[in-house]
């Protein structure tokens, strides 16, 4: 495995940092987070450097990037906000998703539109008793001619408000059959007569917006139907896989810039006389910081790589997403006793990065159960 990057991807890293230098300013990322704003500005720079396009074949009108460069995004976007990453790979992976498993005329139909920006996609499947447990979804379509109609609530569902917004909606349309068997993919207009969004009120990732969505009689064409009746369940694992990866390249970003702002603080304030990262108990704790952080990296790139060259990633993805999560929200608690008063003080980033990382072990799969994914896989049957 080389863990060199090539000129391009080197040059791909350099000219997202310079972007978001440029457009995700402090100040900016302050307004979005406490004003609970969509980043639109950041994403229409998406569309303008062809990061959107990246992910795709060049026979949709896609860049033709691969995995790995997916990756190196993601990981750059989270340096900066863990919610500029979701802006980004929510698209992204409900795209790729449609690609992998949508018909012809969906992908022909929906993928230009999603590069060139005229929509964007989230995704909704968790509901309020249907949460780890996505087999325990109640939302129901049934088909009505060259019509299905949805009905039911969802919940947790990420910037599903956003403008010019395609929801990929997991429903059940056999109740009786197992749900493995009886769950499909829909894609539904957010402006849909009977879709009603309630923006939730969040600690952290406010930018975005988390929402609860109610669907009342919700009508759709039939060719909103992504792939086949009943397959949602397959198309819903073969996405999070790629949901994951960008999630742990976010972790990796993220929890470097809490690394490299606790060094810069440490480096600066004084105390009896010198830099407080002169004493051992804090140097410590930011050479403790440094390695976590590496490692989850590693583990992050060892994801990317087995699932770039067409492997079975699930383990090394599992592993890089529950290692990651939580070495994020350590390090932000970290970074946060560093700092001290400072660190509590909503005019310093570290506070950010620490309602942010809180919810990282809980979304996109929970640490619990990426633990008895782990176990699983190494032949055991935890229960």
């Amino acid at each position: 495995m080389d863990f060199d990057f090539t000129e391009e991807q080197n040059m791909l890293r350099d000219s997202v940092r310079k972007m978001l230098d440029r457009i995700a300013t402090p100040e900016y990322i302050k307004d979005t987070d406490v004003n609970a704003r969509y980043p639109y500005e950041v994403y229409d720079a998406f569309i303008e450097m062809g990061l959107i396009s990246m992910a795709f074949p060049e026979e949709y009108g896609g860049l033709g990037g691969d995995v790995m460069d997916f990756a190196i995004i993601s990981e750059e976007l989270g340096r900066k906000s863990y919610d500029m990453l979701g802006a980004y790979a929510t698209s992204v992976f409900n795209g790729l998703n449609l690609l992998h498993n949508g018909s012809e005329a969906q992908k022909r139909y929906f993928l230009p539109k999603l590069m060139s920006g005229e929509i964007r996609m989230s995704i909704s499947m968790t509901e309020p008793d249907a949460g780890s447990d996505a087999g325990a979804m109640r939302a129901t379509a049934r088909r009505e001619g060259n019509e299905w109609v949805i009905n039911g609530q969802k919940v947790f569902a990420t910037a599903a408000g956003a403008k010019n917004n395609i929801i990929s909606v997991y429903v059940k349309t056999d109740l009786n059959v197992h749900y493995k068997d009886g769950i499909s993919l829909f894609l539904v207009d957010n402006t849909l007569p009977g879709v009603n969004l309630r923006k939730l009120d969040t600690l952290g990732r406010r930018s975005l917006g988390t929402y609860e969505i109610f669907f009342d009689n919700v009508r759709v064409p039939a060719d909103r139907l992504v792939g086949e009746p009943n397959r949602g369940w397959h198309y819903m694992l073969a996405g999070l896989q790629l949901e994951r990866l960008a999630t742990t390249a976010g972790y990796s970003g993220a929890a470097q810039n809490v690394v490299d702002q606790a060094v810069a603080y440490a480096s600066e304030r004084k105390q009896f006389g010198k830099p407080i990262g002169n004493f051992q108990s804090i140097a410590h704790m930011l050479a403790d910081m440094q390695t976590e952080v590496e490692a989850s990296r590693l583990l992050l790139w060892h994801a990317a790589w087995q699932l770039a060259k067409g492997k079975d990633a699930l383990k090394a993805l599992s592993m890089a997403k529950l290692f990651g999560s939580e070495t994020y929200a350590k390090a932000a608690n970290t970074g946060m006793q560093i700092m001290g008063g400072y660190g509590y003080i909503m005019e310093f980033d570290m506070q950010r990065h620490y309602r942010d990382a809180r919810s990282t072990t809980i979304t996109a799969g929970t640490s619990q159960m990426q633990r008895n994914i782990i176990a699983k896989l190494m032949g055991l049957n935890p229960k």
